[in-house]
């Protein structure tokens, strides 16, 4: 832990570090593998309401305590203590995991990135894809284990790998429910890179602090829009990307578009792709 990083008591099952900006926030039930339970996806939700306004967060890392990233859902808490019970009962000790897996975490105003240290498995997959990056390590395993359960991958884990990997890619992994290692994941596009465990985090604090260092107002609308044109027509694409640009100028105190016009035009002192414009001037 760095001189800049400092612990902050959150919750049992979810833990929080602040580092020049960067919230380290892990799922802390490695003696379960960090699989998630009722208990632990409320915290998880009270966690992303907490930070996203909270000014030491400007990048969120979403990672798991010990050797596992996390194994999915919690199958005897998640899954058989709440079966026999009246519907609005399941409905209320599931919600919170819908709510932070992917509702809240997939258009959260800060950036986000999975960091996988180890085994994602099942409904790990949901929050995976949510999160805008991922960052794995080279000995990290996957698996799309349910079909091995005698269930189909639910809670949107289906959507989040075919949203990522191709077709054939989705297919053979969710039928067969073999694994793969991070280099696989990294090959099907299911996180951005592998790299060696030992470098994991130092990786991902180079990712985080190129991304605080971009304009925030206009890096939450540039997200917001990857997401939002997926499912669109080219023309409505066309009319939303415009309305998006003038609203991120309109909610950007930094007015980063005027200054970097100003610098690059004007001043000759901005060269686009090779570095941001500078901020504050």
């Amino acid at each position: 832990m760095s001189e800049a990083t400092t612990a902050v008591p959150w919750g049992r099952n979810v833990l929080v570090e602040f580092e020049d900006k960067i919230a380290w926030v892990t799922l802390n039930r490695p003696e379960k593998r960090n699989a998630m339970n009722p208990p632990l996806n409320d915290e998880m939700l009270a966690t992303l309401d907490a930070l996203e306004i909270d000014d030491r967060c400007g990048v969120l890392v979403l990672t798991g305590a010990g050797e596992s990233f996390s194994a999915g859902m919690d199958l005897r808490e998640y899954f058989r203590a709440l079966d026999g019970l009246p519907y609005e009962q399941q409905l209320h000790g599931r919600r919170s995991a819908w709510q932070w897996q992917w509702k809240h975490l997939m258009t959260y105003c800060k950036p986000t990135i999975a960091m996988v240290n180890g085994w994602c498995f099942g409904g790990a997959f949901t929050p995976l894809v949510a999160c805008d990056l991922a960052i794995a390590a080279e000995e990290a395993v996957f698996g799309i284990s349910e079909i091995n359960w005698g269930i189909i991958p639910g809670g949107n884990v289906t959507r989040s790998v075919v949203a990522t990997m191709n077709l054939r890619d989705a297919m053979y992994y969710v039928m067969t429910g073999e694994t793969f290692d991070g280099r696989k994941a990294a090959q099907m596009g299911l996180v951005n890179e592998a790299v060696p465990r030992a470098r994991m985090r130092e990786r991902t604090r180079e990712l985080a602090k190129t991304l605080l260092g971009k304009n925030p107002a206009v890096l939450r609308a540039a997200k917001q829009a990857v997401r939002a044109v997926q499912g669109m027509a080219w023309e409505a694409s066309d009319e939303y990307l415009m309305a998006k640009g003038h609203q991120a100028r309109f909610l950007d105190p930094d007015q980063g578009r005027s200054k970097g016009m100003q610098q690059f035009l004007d001043d000759k002192s901005f060269r686009p792709g090779l570095s941001p414009y500078r901020r504050g001037e």
